[in-house]
């Protein structure tokens, strides 16, 4: 069964939306940075923890994680800060 969307491995990172972890102080240097991307065929890449073995047994009806995907948490201050670069449509 063909996906009707699927993450092309070959785009490249294009601009980061919002502020760097270290920007929001949300990283020590060199444990980790969340972050979010545009790349540059319009997908946005997500850095943050893999949480997936933590909600995969209680995921809401109608929320599914195939065997490739993972369930990914970032700080709320990433997404509020990228917010004014992800457009509205």
């Amino acid at each position: 069964m063909e996906r009707a969307w699927e993450a092309d491995p070959s785009a490249e990172m294009l601009r980061r939306l919002g502020k760097s972890a270290a920007e929001l102080g949300q990283t020590g240097g060199d444990d980790g940075c969340p972050d979010i991307w545009e790349l540059d065929n319009g997908d946005v890449a997500v850095i943050g923890r893999d949480l997936t073995e933590s909600y995969a047994r209680r995921l809401p009806d109608g929320v599914t994680l195939a065997p490739d995907e993972r369930f990914v948490v970032i700080p709320r201050a990433t997404i509020v800060a990228a917010k004014a670069d992800i457009p509205d449509a």
